[in-house]
């Protein structure tokens, strides 16, 4: 009962992530309704910090929708990041380029940074602001795309981010040769540095300042009635902050190791239930993981060899060869698995090294034993008893079952070859309450046995 319970648990909380990943709150619906009922001038706000991913785009993408529904003035993003994925960050500029709805986006508290894909963010707003004391730049492609790239790799995805960039910040009127030398360069500047060479539009201490400064501008041939707006902010769903920790590449580690710990778990103790359905589970999440962020196809592979290397070492006598060769193709594709993020978004060694030896442990201890418990002959049972040997009390003929006597019982017995009274059979296997035997490689009757 408490075995159906837990799974049945664990099933709804993945279930019910996947279903609300896209859904809204009934708060913030009410809040909606209301504004539109009143007619009230209102903001919408929300918050991104963080790097910027897969759940960073659908935020921002459902508020701004969200916030055109409500009627609002504009909605205001918050923005603080050191940068992150170059698709997640095109597919929000997109957004933003293309909205109807007036987007401003606000570089904020003091000392956060627009740093890499925060860059090309706030080029791509309507409005541009920033709070005193915060910087942007730093745009450059090798923090935004991680790993190495070969000098022809690296020129081409230089060409055309530096191009991307130039068009973002013409496309809103904004100083194109600062933005092109963030890429190039990977210039960063401060707030003031911006707004004196037309990188942004406004400094303000806080969102009212901001309110009270743009209202009255034509945003889109529409003119902003934002002073003493009501600000409204829009939530995360339970979805976006379950995958948002999901994608967290430490998560991503934890998920691989549970993958291999349930399923290997539930191979070697059949029946166990917990292991299996935890250990897929995992996968099914690692899987949307990996669909959703830029993993290392070679890492993935490397951990494969690491885990037949570790299985191996059960039947081979490598005497800790394969569990050392495989502890090492763990490390390397764990490593390799998230070298295409952004250095923000690398695995740390304080998660790696631990990983890996509790890995290798598991795989020395407790995976060993249980496989090789697989091909162990039974202990218990009838089949303990296949391979013993039994007496004939009345003669066994091909066609004509008798009886043997073993272990303090009488059994009926069928043979292939004949057996008579006194000859000592092998049992062979059992098959209900008729067992199967066959002489012994040198027949002996019960008198010569005692001989």
């Amino acid at each position: 009962m408490n075995k159906h319970f837990l799974i049945s648990a664990l099933l709804f909380v993945v279930g019910t992530a996947f279903v609300l990943q896209d859904s809204e709150t009934a708060v913030t619906d009410t809040i909606e309704t209301t504004q539109q009922s009143t007619g009230s001038s209102s903001v919408s706000v929300i918050s991104v910090t963080g790097t910027i991913g897969p759940t960073a785009t659908q935020y921002i993408t459902r508020s701004l929708r969200k916030s055109s529904e409500a009627g609002d003035e504009l909605l205001i993003i918050q923005l603080d990041t050191p940068g992150g994925l170059l698709d997640s960050t095109q597919d929000i500029v997109q957004e933003l380029l293309g909205s109807a709805h007036p987007v401003a986006v606000y570089v904020s508290p003091q000392g956060a940074n627009a740093g890499s894909a925060g860059t090309f963010i706030t080029l791509a707003a309507h409005i541009a602001a920033m709070a005193p004391a915060t910087n942007i730049g730093a745009a450059s492609p090798v923090s935004m795309g991680g790993g190495e790239m070969d000098t022809v790799a690296q020129n081409k995805i230089f060409n055309y981010s530096e191009s991307y960039i130039e068009s973002i910040a013409e496309q809103r009127g904004r100083n194109t040769d600062w933005a092109k030398s963030a890429v190039r360069d990977g210039a960063s500047i401060t707030a003031n540095e911006a707004l004196e060479i037309n990188v942004i539009d406004y400094i303000a201490e806080d969102i009212d300042e901001l309110l009270a400064t743009i209202d009255g501008l034509e945003v889109e041939g529409k003119i902003l009635n934002t002073d003493g707006a009501e600000k409204n902010e829009i939530p995360q769903t339970l979805g976006e902050i379950f995958f948002s920790f999901l994608l967290r590449p430490e998560v991503m580690l934890i998920l691989t190791l549970v993958a291999i710990y349930g399923i290997i778990g539930e191979v070697t103790n059949p029946g166990g239930i917990i292991p299996g359905v935890a250990g897929v589970i995992a996968l099914i999440l690692l899987l949307y993981g990996v669909a959703a962020m830029p993993i290392n196809l070679a890492g993935f592979l490397l951990i494969g060899l690491a885990i037949i290397l570790f299985v191996a070492e059960a039947f081979t006598p490598a005497f800790g060869l394969l569990i050392t060769g495989g502890a090492v193709a763990f490390f390397l594709g764990a490593m390799m698995l998230f070298q295409d993020l952004p250095d923000e978004m690398q695995i740390s060694m304080y998660w790696l090294i631990p990983a890996t030896i509790v890995t290798a442990g598991f795989f020395a201890w407790i995976v060993t034993y249980g496989i090789k418990s697989l091909f162990n002959p039974p202990r218990s049972g009838l089949e303990s008893t296949v391979g013993k040997t039994a007496e004939v009390t009345d003669p066994i003929l091909p066609d004509q079952p008798g009886r043997i006597f073993f272990d303090g019982e009488y059994w009926t017995a069928e043979s292939e070859k004949p057996l008579n009274e006194g000859d000592i059979c092998e049992i062979v296997e059992f098959k209900g309450l008729r067992v199967t035997v066959k002489p012994l490689n040198q027949p002996q009757t019960k008198e010569s046995s005692n001989g």
